[in-house]
Parts: structure tokens; sequence; C-alpha cells
């Protein structure tokens, strides 16, 4: 008999950042695969107490198929649990093609990425009216290749807000390449390593001084770069207002105020 695997996001970090329903898939599963070198171990424990655990650190692709079909096929529920959302950048798409080829069900529990518990952490809005109404999430080309079109270089050309994944170890090779697009030395940028964990770490600053600040903090992963003009807006102040609570600004739920 076959049984639904659930690819679960654990959140960023902090155990009680994972979803209602995460938490319960986690409470009623049978058999646990998680991202052991980025999953907080105690909130697995916490969660699922009676399950087999298996961190997929130290396997490959087949294996972890392999540990999840068998369990499937064997009637147990099966938790795929994956750092953050899994969707961004958590490698499930060749996991769900496996399964689609043996026939099993499966569904995906999204989680809180860690851009908004970066975000959180800093107490910052990533978009801004008049400054940036647009988030990307990218990262720089190391052992994993990006396509030409989208190397940093020219989406730094656009000048939103960008939140960079996985290239704090390479931070001297952002900042040249984002200085080759709409950023100045001057454009502030924050480093947040292990966001929403007990050591949690937050770096400020601008392009011209956050390469020099992550070395001498000895950060090379588990970080989150933070670029755009938004963060200044605590520093310099808002330069408008979202429309929305203006009072001579109308919409579905309220006229204009008189």
């Amino acid at each position: 008999m076959a049984s639904i695997v659930s690819f679960v996001g654990a959140g960023p970090g902090a155990d009680d950042l994972i979803t209602i329903r995460g938490a319960r898939l986690l409470r009623h599963a049978d058999v646990v695969v998680f991202a052991g070198s980025l999953v907080d171990r105690q909130l697995v424990a916490r969660y699922a107490t009676s399950a087999d655990v298996y961190d997929s650190a130290g396997m490959t692709l087949p294996e972890v198929v392999e540990v999840m079909a068998n369990a499937a096929l064997a009637g147990k529920n099966v938790v795929r649990l994956h750092t953050g959302d899994p969707s961004i950048y958590g490698a499930i798409q060749e996991q769900m093609e496996a399964l689609d080829g043996l026939g099993l069900e499966y569904t995906v529990v999204p989680g809180v990425t860690s851009a908004f518990a970066a975000a959180a952490a800093l107490k910052q809005e990533l978009t801004l009216p008049e400054v940036s109404q647009t988030v990307i999430f990218t990262r720089i080309e190391g052992r994993t290749p990006v396509p030409e079109n989208e190397q940093l270089h020219r989406i730094a050309a656009i000048g939103a807000t960008l939140v960079i994944y996985l290239s704090v170890g390479m931070i001297a090779k952002v900042v040249e390449q984002l200085l080759q697009g709409a950023y100045t030395p001057e454009t502030a940028a924050a480093v947040v390593c292990r966001a929403s964990w007990d050591d949690e770490q937050i770096l400020r600053g601008s392009l011209a001084d956050i390469a020099a600040a992550v070395l001498d903090a000895g950060i090379d992963r588990q970080a989150l770069i933070i670029v755009g003009d938004v963060l200044a807006a605590r520093r310099e102040g808002l330069k408008a207002k979202s429309l929305l609570y203006d009072g001579g600004f109308a919409h579905g739920f309220r006229g204009v105020a008189t």
C-alpha cells in the first residue's frame, strides 16, 4: 500500500517557526529524512518523537529516494524535512521527479524562508514606496552554475532589493559584481547569519565595508546578504508612505476621509 510523502519546510532555524501543518505531519511521521546540515536536530526531536530519523547530509539522491519509497510502499507516513521553504534552493524537484517515476504520491508544505527571518531580524520591510517595489532572490555562481542572463552583475542593473543566498563565502566577488550595476559603494547592505537561531549574527553596513565586516566576523556560511536602498530607510527616514492607510485614498473597505 502506498502512502503520501510530505516535503515540509522546516523554517529558518528556530524550532517554533515551523508551520502548524508541518509540525502536525512530523508528529504523525513514521519516517523522517531531514537536511541535517541545516535543520536543527532539536526541531526533529521536539516534534518527531517516535519516527525513524535519517540525516540526508551524508546521503546521495538515490539513497534518499530509496528510504522514502520503501517507507511509503510499506504504508508509513514519510516526512522529507527541508530547511526554510523547500521551493527555494531546496533541490526537491529531482526528488519529486523520482517519486513520479515510482508512481508515489506526495505533497509539499511551505515554510518560512530565511529571507523573511532575516528581514524580521533587521526589522526591515523589503519593499518601500518610491524606493523599491521588487525583491529578487538570487545567488552568485559557485560550483552550481547560474544561467548567463542571471549573472549577478546583470541582475544588479535593476537596482531592486536583493536577497542573496548561498554566497557569503564569496562576499568580495558579490560586491564586485554588484558595483557593476545600479549600486554604489554607499548602497546599504546587511548580512544575517543563522537568522532566528539563538546564535544569530547581524552585520550592517554598505557595499564599501560589508565584505571586510564579514571577514572580520568569520562568517562563511549559513548567512544571507541583503542589499538595497530600503535598508537605509531606518537611518534616513521614509521617502513616501503607503497609500493603503492614507485618508485620501479610497478602496473597497474604506471611503475617502472627510
